[in-house]
Order: structure tokens, then C-alpha cells, then sequence
């Protein structure tokens, strides 16, 4: 009896407009790797039923992507620590016996993304700014944290939103109102966009950043468009500037690595054939 071709999937609903298939099918390619990845429509009544069935389809795991990152945790038979400390899964493994492993490499793919960029980044070097108090805001906190961070300052229309993030994740974190944008950009190391603002077919992110510390480094999650009007603006202004693409890319590679047993290279080749139409 043959071993069975290892399949992976990317949970989402709606799914259709993932770059994830594009992305593990480069490297599946890249590496002459016998798998297969798949994008599967899955609702939110069905997620536990379609969860359970896969590993008995062959699926030795799956990412999982808008609206299903929290509610995968109530279905894992283990949480990694990570996972639950931002309170969502983004990368689960099948075990042989069919036990769900839940992982969050959100915040992995967001630090990575960025030192791969500036090489010389340390996220000990001064205050963090946060757009944002959602999931995403969560993995870069935790990531931040993790890299040694001891000042982030996260905005947030709602602040009760904000608020919580500090009695999640401690003191080190400030909660604020967007108003107080002016007063933190002079002293500001990293600035990040967790939010939807700015996207293709979002609002736009309206912020000034006029007064933005010289020496400081803006990231943007979105990566759709790839270069958003918030790092058109810091790059105008002469900051250093980090796209969203790369953090898709990294936060994918640690799943890669543990289905089909190879750790992938993040490099140009991969960004053009994922920006490919």
C-alpha cells in the first residue's frame, strides 16, 4: 500500500479571493513535492463537521482565514500557547489519529516580514504604534512583546476595545483614541495598520504623518493594494516602509514546513508569482 499524497487546505468564507492556493502551490511546485492545497468554502455551522472529516480525506492541515480564527479554538484538541494568548488559529495540523493541533504564526509572519526587510529592526528600540484592537492587532502585539517591545501605544476608535488589549497582554500597552496620533508620531519607532482601512473597496485610512519620527519604520497588513496610501505617504515623507505581502508569506511558511516536510524559501520569485493575476 502507497502512502497517501498529503493534502492541505485554506478554510474561509468567503474563500474565493485567497492568494494561500497560489502561494503553497508555487512551493509545492518549487520543491517537486507530491501534495496538493485547496481552497474550501466553509460556514460557520459546518466548520466543526467539515474539521473533523478532513484528516479521514487525507488532509494533514489547513489554514484558516476570515471569520473562522477564533472559533477553530473551540474545535483543537491542542492550542498552542501562542495561539492562545492572541485567542485565534490560523495554521492546524492533523495528527495521524485525527487530533486537531491549532497554531497562530500571524504574529511569527509579521516580525519576520519585517526583519527580513530591515535587517537591523529592533522592536526594543523604541515606542509602537497600533492601528487597530482586532485579531490582527493581537498576533503583532504578542509578536512585538515576544521581540522585546516595551511600549505600544494602541489606537482604536473603540477604545473599550483598546483598553482590553491591556488587560490581555499587560502594562507594556497604552490604549488610546486615534487623538492622540499627533503626540506619539514624534517619538514613534514602528507604526502599523492592523486594520481594514485603506484596502481595495475600504475607506481610506486618513492620518497625518507629518511629524512622524525620521528614523521610523510603517508597516501596512494590507497588501491590497500592495503599496496603500498610508506607506505612499511615509515613503514621501522619507520613513522606511514594509508592505503587507510578506507577512502572508511568512506566517504560511511554518505550516508549509510541518505538512509536507520542507521549510520554504521567502523570496522575489515567490512574491511575483503570488502578485500574478
Amino acid at each position: 500500500m502507497t502512502d497517501m499524497v498529503p493534502l492541505a487546505a485554506v478554510l474561509g468564507d468567503p474563500i474565493a479571493h485567497s492568494k494561500s492556493p497560489k502561494l503553497h502551490g508555487f512551493w509545492l511546485k518549487k520543491y517537486d513535492i507530491a501534495g496538493h492545497y485547496v481552497p474550501l468554502h466553509a460556514r460557520a455551522e459546518d466548520l466543526e463537521a467539515i474539521l473533523r472529516l478532513l484528516p479521514k480525506l487525507g488532509f494533514v492541515g489547513a489554514n484558516v482565514t476570515i471569520p473562522h480564527k477564533e472559533a477553530v479554538l473551540g474545535y483543537a484538541d491542542i492550542v498552542t500557547d501562542r495561539a492562545r494568548a492572541i485567542g485565534a488559529a490560523n495554521t492546524l495540523t492533523f495528527s495521524k489519529s485525527g487530533e486537531i493541533i491549532a497554531d497562530n504564526t500571524d504574529g511569527l509572519g509579521f516580525i519576520s516580514n519585517i526583519q527580513q526587510t530591515i535587517p537591523e529592526f529592533q522592536s526594543r528600540s523604541g515606542p509602537a504604534v497600533i492601528f487597530g484592537a482586532g485579531g490582527a492587532a493581537k498576533a503583532v502585539i504578542s509578536a512585538l512583546l515576544d521581540d522585546g517591545a516595551s511600549e505600544i501605544h494602541v489606537l482604536n476608535r473603540n477604545l473599550t476595545r483598546a483598553e482590553n488589549l491591556r488587560g490581555q497582554f499587560g502594562a507594556r500597552i497604552h490604549p488610546a483614541g486615534f487623538d492622540a496620533l499627533p503626540k506619539l508620531l514624534p517619538h514613534c519607532h514602528l507604526l502599523v495598520n492592523t486594520t481594514s482601512l485603506g484596502m481595495t473597496g475600504q475607506p481610506p485610512l486618513d492620518v497625518d504623518l507629518h511629524n512622524l519620527n525620521s528614523d521610523a519604520v510603517v508597516n501596512d497588513i494590507v497588501y491590497s493594494p500592495l503599496k496603500t496610501a498610508l506607506l505612499q505617504q511615509a515613503e514621501d515623507f522619507g520613513m522606511r516602509v514594509v508592505d503587507g505581502l510578506g507577512m502572508l508569506l511568512h506566517q504560511a511558511a511554518p505550516g508549509f514546513a510541518q505538512w509536507f516536510g520542507k521549510m520554504p524559501e521567502i523570496d522575489d520569485d515567490l512574491r511575483r508569482a503570488v502578485l500574478e493575476r
